[in-house]
């Protein structure tokens, strides 16, 4: 790092608090998913309101507010960590949706997908291609 001139440590990218970090990562989260996001906090069965908050806190709070990346290169990170762990079918459709409302369009998603295959496989590829046609075709309606 330091023969390109880059200075380590890197400063810190963080740009909540403890106290906002769970406001902040809930208005991501539903900035790329959707106002129902909010009704995961006050609507979802007890048994997963610390999973949700979780989400938010954490997950949304901690690491989507961050400088560095962009919405658009974060979802589709995360999207290839997803797609990646195969059994995720459900957060690869909510993960399809947020690229698609952060500017991955299908044909970026398609072309991601082809690039993880090597690594995936055929059931996986074909599975998340489904996918992304499926949640595209929800969305244009």
């Amino acid at each position: 790092m330091e023969e390109f001139g880059i200075t380590l440590p890197l400063p810190s990218q963080k740009n909540v608090t403890e106290k906002t970090r769970f406001h902040d990562g809930l208005e991501r989260q539903v900035s790329l998913f959707g106002p129902g996001m909010r009704k995961q906090q006050t609507d979802a069965p007890e048994l997963r309101s610390n999973v949700n908050r979780w989400l938010a806190d954490n997950c949304f709070g901690d690491y989507y507010t961050r400088n560095g990346l962009n919405d658009r290169e974060r979802e589709m990170i995360t999207f290839c960590f997803i797609l990646a762990q195969g059994g995720c079918e459900n957060q690869l459709r909510g993960h399809t949706a947020g690229n698609i409302m952060a500017g991955n369009d299908k044909s970026k998603l398609y072309s991601i997908v082809e690039q993880c295959m090597p690594y995936i496989g055929y059931p996986r590829t074909l599975n998340a291609m489904n996918i992304i046609d499926e949640v595209a075709d929800q969305l244009s309606k």
